[in-house]
């Protein structure tokens, strides 16, 4: 099959409309789909018409089983995420820094630190000396009860902090 200027023209038409290169190459015999998108490419069409119909198809409705639960799913690029609530986080409730006793240091090293442990770093790591506070972590967190209150502060304390060295 050769593409006649008849057949070129009929081409242009039908992608115009919005055709897919299936349809095309259908309506005119004798071509696959690619012959259509090759054609299309050295002829340079582009900006294709909306196809006649725009409207997205319904999505085939999930039953949950006992065995998989009911998902839910977002058009986009998140389509096939599973949105699930999530569990907000809650700041940790601390005891008032005056009430804390500054813990004394267990020196513990690198190797001996596990996840139950403070891992408050004390010294310089570039020095023999440096380890860590060692004490039971408080609250899941990765720090001692002291050593979390230090770490974790309200902003509305940053904030009157950093005013106050500022007026300094």
């Amino acid at each position: 099959m050769s593409w006649t200027d008849e057949r070129v023209e009929l081409l242009k038409k039908l992608w115009a409309e919005g055709l897919s290169a299936s349809q095309i190459a259908q309506q005119l015999g004798g071509v696959t789909r690619n012959a259509v998108i090759g054609k299309v490419h050295r002829l340079n069409l582009s900006g294709r018409a909306k196809p006649a119909s725009t409207t997205p198809r319904p999505r085939k409705a999930r039953s949950a089983s006992p065995h998989r639960p009911a998902r839910t799913f977002v058009a986009g690029n998140t389509a096939l995420k599973v949105h699930a609530a999530p569990t907000p986080r809650r700041a940790p409730v601390l005891a008032p820094i005056e009430d804390l006793v500054v813990p004394i240091s267990k020196e513990v090293s690198l190797l001996a630190l596990n996840e139950q442990m403070c891992k408050w770093p004390n010294g310089d790591p570039g020095t023999e000396d440096f380890h860590f506070c060692g004490h039971r972590n408080f609250n899941n967190l990765p720090y001692c009860e002291y050593h979390a209150r230090l770490a974790y502060q309200p902003a509305s304390d940053r904030r009157r902090d950093r005013r106050d060295r500022a007026d300094d």
